[in-house]
């Protein structure tokens, strides 16, 4: 944020409670920057990063929005090795299944790619969604109760984009058995898994999705088209 803008940009009226801010060109360049150097990461310094960040990034990731203001995401911070060492184990066991749903050289090529960080990433958090949180009273979710669930994804993405600019990386691990990461962390039979995160500050930095640089899926255009009825 930065100047005030020209009376021909006059922004409206501060609601009650704060200045409506001013988000300048260079802070638009820089937000479209954060966007495309998110990026997932694989490859992780191990090298601890300190609590007092840590704490930086979880404050701004509950300030995700949700539906009915519901805030249904739970964060488990997984640091004992045992638990880590199960979830290691939990993805090596998931993902020979999903080697074997291929053939030929799509088989090859999955069996070459780092689909995770688990043994190199410092901190790991488990997030999970509360599906029977009394919080938002039920709002917004009587006919599509999955929303607590895409309130959880969008925690996530918070998370994800404020560790960036603090050039922590994040990978999500989605190559798991969740019952199995429920059993194993024993948190409620109510939450449901939607990431593990592996974070920690990246070995290298690209801005360029590492399964396009790996040449397993490009870009593709459909994802900027707007259907019209």
């Amino acid at each position: 944020m930065s100047e005030r803008p020209s009376a021909a940009h006059t922004p409206p009226a501060p609601a009650p409670g704060g200045q409506v801010p001013y988000f300048t060109e260079d802070f638009h360049r820089d937000f479209h920057t954060l966007l495309r150097w998110r990026r997932d990461v694989r490859h992780f310094d191990p090298a601890p990063i300190s609590d007092s960040l840590v704490d930086t990034v979880l404050d701004a990731a509950c300030l995700a929005p949700s539906v009915g203001n519901a805030q249904p995401w739970r964060l488990v911070s997984v640091d004992d090795p045992t638990n880590r060492k199960a979830i290691a184990e939990n993805f090596a066991q998931a993902n020979a299944r999903a080697l074997g749903g291929y053939s030929g050289e799509r088989a090859r090529r999955y069996a070459t790619l780092k689909l995770a960080g688990l043994q190199e990433a410092p901190r790991h958090f488990a997030v999970f969604c509360d599906s029977e949180t009394p919080q938002g009273h039920g709002l917004g979710r009587g006919t599509m109760p999955e929303m607590l669930q895409y309130s959880a994804v969008l925690a996530v993405h918070t998370f994800w984009l404020a560790a960036r600019t603090h050039g922590i990386g994040v990978g999500w691990v989605s190559i798991l058995d969740p019952q199995a990461v429920i059993e194993q962390l024993t948190v409620p039979r109510t939450w449901k898994l939607v990431a593990y995160l592996c974070v920690g500050r990246p070995q290298f930095d690209s801005d360029t999705p590492e399964l396009e640089r790996l040449g397993w899926q490009a870009r593709d255009a459909v994802c900027r088209q707007i259907l019209q009825r």
